[in-house]
């Protein structure tokens, strides 16, 4: 019960700030443009508590917990808008009535400032803990693996395979993966003593392509703490290296390299927020870093509803130089829709599949 509750509730505020930061940035974008903000909720469903600004916005906690909305004021064009709505529009304040490119700004704001909060925590991070470091020395060898029958053991420290000098753990990933199968030698240090260790490569397929293995493992240690300055700039250097990565495990699945069972949902995000939760706010930093570089990223995808998607429609806009009709627009949401849908049905079975509730069923079942 305690590892649930811990789960539940590190869950909530992980995913309760990085919605916040995302909104946070829509909410000051509008601000900016001379737009009217009607509604900042966090989550969706009846108001568990709201409570109204200054400048008439309505800041609401709500019941289901998974995701939020900026509602900017004349959000709706003229031709969806009831004759109600048009009577309560304040001059000025619109959001349909301002330009292509106040409206692109403010829905791409959000995406942005999950970035610009990835960044910060990295920078953060690097300046208070140190960046980590993988140590070039071996912490795991795999049974069965080429490693072992070479004779490798923990504690040894490549220093060369065939004749290229290692540098670091990043030169042995790249240079095996690059080479199924060769028959090499390994230069190793152990205790002071230089080894030479002939070695086969594993083979592995993944999708169409087949890599190199050698099956080993390398130990991540704190770094030295840097200046902010260094943090920052190693900051923003992590987060695109993170988005390269990202998009590239997305193009894999959806070229087909990597199986779509490894897609996880909300079930996922929860249990894997309880379990950093347990090794301090280090691991939770890096955590929610690497969940908003997801969620910007996610929401630039071209889907209708999703940011992508708006922004897709104001770049048509801005080309044409009048908006994507009404009948496309709303075939378009329904298709979106209909996908995120699929989607999230998707990733919430591979969810329930991977902590075997189904297998619990049909063994209940029998």
């Amino acid at each position: 019960m305690h590892d649930l509750i811990r789960t539940v509730v590190a869950y909530v505020l992980i995913l309760g700030v990085l919605v916040f930061i995302h909104e946070l940035g829509h909410y000051l974008a509008a601000r900016w443009r001379g737009v009217k903000v009607e509604t900042f909720s966090i989550g969706f469903g009846p108001a568990i508590r709201s409570w109204y600004d200054r400048s008439g916005t309505e800041w609401r906690l709500s019941a289901i917990p998974l995701g939020g909305f900026v509602k900017p004021h004349g959000f709706e064009g003229p031709d969806d808008a009831t004759d109600e709505q048009k009577a309560a529009w304040i001059p000025g304040k619109t959001f349909h009535d301002k330009s292509v490119g106040s409206r692109a700004i403010v829905i791409i704001m959000g995406p942005v400032f999950n970035f610009i909060f990835a960044i910060l925590a990295f920078t953060i991070l690097f300046a208070v803990v140190g960046k980590p470091e993988v140590k070039p020395e071996i912490s795991v060898v795999v049974s069965n693996s080429a490693a072992e029958h070479a004779g490798v053991k923990t504690g040894d420290i490549i220093t060369r395979i065939g004749d290229l000098k290692v540098m670091s753990a990043e030169d042995i990933q790249s240079n095996v993966a690059a080479h199924p199968g060769e028959n090499t030698t390994l230069a190793i240090r152990r205790a002071g003593q230089d080894l030479s260790l002939p070695v086969t490569f594993d083979t592995f397929k993944q999708g169409n392509k087949v890599f190199g293995r050698l099956g080993i493992g390398f130990s991540a240690v704190p770094g030295k703490r840097m200046p902010i300055p260094t943090a920052f700039v190693s900051g923003v250097e992590a987060t695109w290296s993170m988005c390269g990565q990202v998009l590239e495990g997305v193009w894999q699945i959806v070229s087909g390299q990597r199986s779509a069972r490894e897609l996880g949902g909300t079930i996922r995000i929860a249990q894997m927020s309880g379990q950093v939760a347990q090794y301090g706010i280090a691991s939770v930093v890096s955590f929610m870093a690497l969940l908003s570089i997801n969620l910007g990223l996610i929401n630039l995808f071209p889907i209708p509803v999703l940011d992508g998607g708006r922004l897709l429609f104001y770049a048509i806009e801005a080309i044409k130089g009048r908006p994507v009709s009404r009948r496309v627009q709303e075939v378009s949401m329904q298709v979106g829709m209909a996908l995120i849908g699929a989607l999230f049905l998707f990733s919430t079975l591979n969810d329930l599949t991977n902590i075997g509730l189904f297998h619990w069923l049909a063994h209940m079942g029998g």
